[in-house]
This record gives C-alpha cells, structure tokens and sequence, in this order.
C-alpha cells in the first residue's frame, strides 16, 4: 500500500509518518518549500525522508511569499513569548497552507495510484490554526472524492490524521517508541543564524512543553 505523507521536517510529520509506516504503508514523501523563513526545516525534511526510508521524496517549490500575510512569509515578525493558551490565530498562520499542501499530495497520489493521505495535524498542543482540526480534515477528504478523477471512477481517499488527538508529550512518547531521532528536525520559525531553535516562538514553546511533559530531553538542546 501507498501513502503520500506531507513531510516537513518537524516532529509532528516525522511522527505521523512513522506511525502509518508500521502500519504497513510504503511511503510517498512530500515536501514543500513554500518560502518559509524557517527553510532550515527542508534539510531536516530530506534527513528524516531517510530515517523513514522512504521509497521516494518529492521536494516541490511554491513560493507562498507572493501571498504573503504570514510571519513565516512575510515582513511580519514572528511572536515571541506567547502564552500558549493565547486566543485568537497567530500571525505564523500561513493563509490556507494545508488546503493548498494536501491538494498537491491529492494530486500526487492520484498519479502514484496512492488512494491515502498523511499529515501530522493536531488539535490538541497546537497554535489554533483552523487548518488543522478535524472539521477541515473531514471536508477535504469529502473534496478529494468528488474532485479527482480517481474517486468519481471509485477510489476511496482517505486523510490519515494519526496525530490529530494527541498531546505533544503523547507524540514525543509514540516516537520514542518508535526509535525515531528528533535530533533530526527542526520545529523553530524564526532560527538563529546559526541554526539552533529561538526557543521564543509558539513553534519552539510547544516542543518544549511537550519535551518537558514527556520526561524526555530534546536532542536538539543537547549539549
């Protein structure tokens, strides 16, 4: 069986992967550089790509800054020291990402054949973008069917949010389990030049809380 997995680089899509890997899936990688600040994440997308073994990556260009509207992709700077219970969407909120993400991992699936999805949304520890609960999950996954060749003519897609209830610290621990080396992603928007995590951005405040909660050190902040 085939899966196309939307794979960034970070832990949440390295887990996820992972997770439908020994679920018996081949694993169809796609990752995207859409003119993030935080390119940085494309070379940890290629060394996770490898960890997983998977049996092919397709690294895309869709250069997102054109839009704009986004810290992650615009003159917008990136919010530090946000209370993680903070309401309302945060400016890292790229506009529709994962709508325009899964519709090229659709796409691709469609020509591989692949009739499931994966991406390693969460609803739980997560910035409150709307783009990852399982409302939009449900409605793009009802779009693919009725949207694609492959499903008018009887494919059945399936999205596979493994994620999608799970607390950081829950998925830290499920890749523990798995043998996964976090060291090998990068979570932090806005990195030093150097390349080490902020450690100030929502990105890198949810990795640490969920590190924390797990009882795991982050690899990443070993010295």
């Amino acid at each position: 069986m085939r899966a196309v997995v939307l794979l960034s680089g970070g832990l949440d899509s390295y887990t996820a992967a992972a997770i439908v890997r020994a679920e018996g899936f081949d694993l169809y990688a796609l990752t995207i550089a859409y003119g993030q600040r935080h390119a940085r994440e494309i070379a940890s997308a290629r060394a996770v790509a490898r960890a997983l073994g998977v049996a092919r990556q397709l690294e895309m260009t869709l250069d997102l800054r054109g839009i704009g509207g986004s810290a992650l992709t615009g003159d917008i700077e990136v919010p530090r020291d946000r209370p993680l219970d903070a309401a309302g969407i945060p400016s890292t909120y790229v506009p529709a990402r994962n709508t325009i993400f899964l519709s090229l991992a659709l796409g691709w699936a469609e020509v591989l054949g692949a009739a499931d999805l994966v991406i390693g949304v969460n609803a739980l520890d997560y910035s409150g973008y709307p783009d990852c609960r399982p409302e939009f999950v449900a409605a793009f996954e009802q779009v693919a069917n009725l949207a694609t060749r492959a499903g008018v003519e009887g494919a059945r897609f399936r999205i596979h949010t493994p994620l999608i209830a799970m607390s950081k610290a829950d998925i830290i621990r499920r890749g523990v389990a798995l043998g996964l080396d976090y060291g090998l992603t990068h979570s932090c928007y806005d990195p030093r030049p150097d390349g080490r995590p902020c450690g100030r951005c929502d990105s890198c405040l949810l990795r640490a809380k969920g590190f924390a909660e797990a009882g795991v050190a982050d690899p990443l902040l070993v010295q």
